[in-house]
């Protein structure tokens, strides 16, 4: 690897570093080529890269982003895995891979402008995943408002239920019970115009309650005194 060359992976090293949210170093001995593409595929989920360069170079790079405390980790064989995704997600993957390979032990890292140790990331990797801390949180939002939603549909279903058995009673909408008839009435006939009867079409018949007769008053008979006048 000619200068030109070298300078080229120390600026994109540099540039992985700063766009990193956090970058965890690893100790890769005994890694093969295979392991190392299988890892890489678990990684990638994450929206993480693992990459091998030289000490010397990494050290480089890592001045020039101004993350000195990496500088530290770069003894013996180290590999670096840039996190641009879930830090949580890209720490169980080394952390799984490491348990069913025996390979790549925590050497430490660099997050938020801090350094980190080994337990820090073995820490990082129990936490919940980015999705599900999203998924809680959105859980815990939402919990009040579908109590909310619960509650105005019970009070709807109830408000309806009144109104149907009032509806049932005749008391609101249009099932109101039909009004009694009224009562029926004789519609008198009309008269014939050829007939030329004036008459009513029924006659009224006698007074039903006809006025008492006047009788003459009675003669006063003259009593015996006036007889003896």
């Amino acid at each position: 690897m000619n200068r030109d060359q070298k300078a080229a992976v120390i600026e994109e090293v540099a540039g992985q570093i700063q766009e990193a949210d956090a970058v965890f170093a690893v100790d890769y001995r005994g890694i093969s080529v295979p392991q190392a593409a299988e890892l890489r595929t678990r990684l990638r989920e994450a929206d993480a890269s693992f990459r091998i360069v030289k000490n010397t170079l990494t050290e480089r790079a890592a001045d020039q982003a101004g993350a000195e405390g990496l500088k530290e980790l770069l003894e013996g064989p180290t590999a670096m895995t840039f996190v641009r995704g879930d830090a949580a997600a890209a720490a169980k993957a080394l952390r799984d891979f490491r348990r069913a390979t025996q390979l790549l032990e925590f050497k430490g890292g660099w997050m938020n402008g801090e350094k980190l140790s080994a337990e820090a990331i073995d820490a990082i990797a129990q936490l919940p995943s980015r999705d599900v801390l999203y998924g809680r949180l959105v859980g815990m939002v939402a919990s009040p408002l579908t109590g909310l939603v619960s509650a105005m549909g019970g009070l709807i279903g109830g408000l309806a239920r009144q109104l149907q058995a009032m509806a049932d009673q005749g008391l609101v909408g249009g099932d109101a019970p039909a009004p009694a008839p009224a009562a029926e009435t004789t519609q008198e006939p009309e008269p014939d115009p050829d007939s030329g009867a004036t008459e009513s079409a029924e006659d009224p018949g006698p007074d039903p309650d006809p006025a008492p007769e006047e009788t003459p008053a009675e003669t006063a008979t003259p009593s015996e005194d006036e007889n003896k006048e």
